[in-house]
């Protein structure tokens, strides 16, 4: 008997760009009259963009998708925003059905892929985790099972019978994810939704879906924590535009990825992010440069490096802060910091308006490298996301001030106090 859990057969998932009709009825029969023969869409107009997903009115999500998950295994699919994860991950967990292909799912699929998902508003936390447990296919019996587990590993034991609409944000996620791990579903869904929690949960979760792929589950996780794909997965897929880009081994797929992506990124001193009106808060732009405002990408490691950022509050927001991770251009995480760094944090109750919010690194910290930052903004509560734009900028410092070669060696380069005492003979100090 196969082990295979999911199977995957030339997928192809097309949308609609827009509209969903063309306005007038004679139109729409004409486009159905083609579909319904085979033929092109002659109200489609023929302007394709670069990498072919679009056409027209018509947008290709995924392409000519296949792959196998064996029982047990934890599949890590990793892609910049926008290559069909989330797409793909709709597509096995039966929200969405593709365009074309064939997928096949043996046993029940729990999918974590939005805050809250399934959960009534009305209803308490108890009431939800039964319901969520139902809609999974479990018995009620089940479910009572596992309920003081589920609780106490959401930590929401306190506000169980309050109604989830009266809950923290984060604790949607919690209690989300608890009912989807814990009711033993042969395959468990998960989105990158998991970064939202606090870094303690986020641990519990990864133990969590690890411990769940050793009793014979099957995973499917997407995620940008490229540390976490490599710890936790036993393969990677790499969807880039909509197809399959690489899969096999996590090093292996995360390396290829991330050297693809150092090239793209390498000279981004500056950028502008498309706006998105339906956001309370945005970045707008980011731009690196030295402290006395010229833009650059190069700098030595003794002058302070400036992250300029434009953001817009379009509504009144509580609670809210801002927050830089720069890491290599090899995704090694070195350096983290947020708008609560110096105490009063400036951005926590900002009122509608166009603001400029400047981040200084200090000169001789970060050492001799190429570096990129990268922006988000959160609820410090809950660490829901307002905005995360992800990739701003890169920069590169250069160290020539060390008599052993052309630079200091590792993350850092913090000139450090060296003093020297004279001492006797025998090791005591002189006064």
């Amino acid at each position: 008997m196969s082990d295979t859990m999911i199977q995957v057969k030339d997928i192809w998932k097309e949308y609609r760009l827009g509209k969903i009709n063309h306005g007038l009825l004679f139109k729409d029969i004409q486009s159905w009259w083609a579909r319904l023969r085979g033929r092109p869409d002659p109200n489609t107009t023929l302007i394709a963009s670069d990498d072919g997903r679009a056409a027209g009115d018509r947008f290709w999500a995924l392409r000519e998708i296949s792959f196998e998950v064996e029982r047990g295994e934890v599949l890590g699919v990793i892609g910049r925003n926008g290559a069909g994860k989330s797409t793909l991950l709709k597509i096995l967990a039966r929200i969405t059905t593709p365009s074309r292909g064939l997928i096949t799912a043996k046993g029940r699929v729990a999918s974590l892929l939005e805050v809250g998902t399934g959960f009534h508003p009305e209803l308490s936390g108890r009431e939800n985790v039964f319901l969520n447990g139902a809609i999974l296919g479990m018995s009620k019996a089940e479910i009572r099972a596992k309920f003081e587990e589920i609780v106490d590993f959401a930590g929401v034991s306190q506000f169980i019978d309050t109604p989830v609409k009266r809950y923290f944000r984060g604790m949607y996620v919690r209690l989300a994810f608890a009912v989807a791990a814990h009711l033993e579903p042969e395959i468990l869904v998960v989105d990158e939704v998991l970064a939202v929690g606090d870094f303690e949960f986020q641990q519990k979760c990864l133990g969590k879906m690890s411990e769940v792929s050793k009793q014979g589950r099957t995973i499917l996780f997407v995620s940008h924590n490229m540390e976490a794909i490599k710890n936790l997965c036993g393969r990677a897929l790499w969807l880039d535009g909509g197809r399959i880009r690489e899969q096999g081994m996590p090093a292996d797929v995360v390396s290829s990825y991330v050297r693809a992506f150092s090239v793209e990124i390498r000279d981004q001193a500056s950028v502008n992010f498309p706006e998105d009106l339906n956001k309370s808060f945005q970045f707008l732009s980011a731009r690196v440069q030295n402290s006395q405002g010229v833009v650059s990408s190069v700098f030595s490691c003794d002058e302070p490096v400036v992250i300029d950022t434009v953001c817009v509050v379009r509504r009144p927001l509580q609670g809210m802060y801002t927050y830089l991770h720069v890491s290599t251009l090899d995704g090694a995480g070195v350096w983290d910091s947020d708008s609560h760094d110096e105490g009063e944090n400036p951005v926590e109750r900002l009122s509608p308006g166009t603001y400029r919010v400047r981040i200084t690194i200090p000169a001789r910290s970060l050492g001799h490298g190429s570096y990129a930052g990268y922006l988000s903004a959160a609820d410090s509560i809950s660490n829901l996301s307002f905005d995360t734009p992800g990739f701003a900028v890169t920069f590169h410092l250069s160290d020539d001030t060390t008599r052993r070669g052309n630079r200091r060696n590792g993350f850092f380069s913090t000139k450090m106090q060296w003093d020297v005492t004279l001492l006797n003979v025998s090791g005591s100090q002189v006064i």
